[in-house]
């Protein structure tokens, strides 16, 4: 069987991650009380190297944009944690004979070094990120390149694993996927159909998908 797994809020907590981060920052370069604010809400739902051209605009910052970059994706690493009980339950999927990928969007430097960080590379036989493959879930492509990456034929029996109910939810079924969503406080109503799984957190949802025996 071949699991795939969204990373950020799924894997390892981004927002605490940003949250931790953004305060350090701002307190490091002595920025106005509220500075750490600024920065979660630009960069709350994803960063790229770009958005820090407008980041240094807000805060007037005098470092060129890639500085800033650079510094957000060690700062981002060293505050990478996964969520509790997710290792354990990546060693017991691998144990009971699953191939586990990671299928992310965003920039690969960031995204591998927070998998580094927190101790997940081993953890799987591929990592997919969308900007080294150029395709963003929820596009098809990008489940299939996954797969590809760990060696596995790309087909019903696979599961995506993940906290946003288009990317990854909706996106996976799309392409014929089974689903486990991390709901992270959420309820799934209002969104579109019910996926397979929907679990409080990763570990309970690895622990579902155990149970189903497939």
């Amino acid at each position: 069987m071949l699991a795939l797994f969204d990373l950020d809020d799924t894997l390892v907590d981004r927002r605490g991650g940003l949250a931790v981060w953004a305060l350090g920052f701002a307190r490091s370069r002595g920025l106005p009380a509220g500075s750490e604010s600024v920065i979660r809400e630009r960069l709350g739902d994803r960063a790229r190297p770009e958005d820090f051209v407008h980041v240094r605009a807000l805060l007037g910052l005098e470092d060129p944009p890639e500085a800033l970059w650079r510094e957000y994706v060690a700062g981002m690493a060293r505050s990478a944690r996964c969520f509790p009980g997710v290792r354990e339950g990546l060693d017991a999927l691998r144990s009971a004979g699953w191939v586990l990928g990671v299928a992310t969007n965003g920039p690969g430097d960031i995204q591998r070094a927070k998998l580094a960080a927190s101790d997940l590379l081993s953890h799987f036989h591929g990592i997919c990120v969308s900007e080294e493959i150029g395709v963003r879930k929820p596009a098809p492509e990008h489940f299939e390149t996954a797969a590809a990456l760990c060696g596995r034929k790309f087909d019903a029996e696979c599961w995506m694993v993940g906290d946003n109910p288009e990317t990854d939810i909706e996106g996976a079924q799309a392409a014929g996927l089974r689903t486990a969503w991390v709901a992270n406080g959420r309820t799934w109503a209002g969104y579109g159909r019910e996926p397979d799984i929907v679990a409080p957190g990763v570990a309970e949802a690895i622990a579902m998908m155990r149970q189903t025996g497939s």
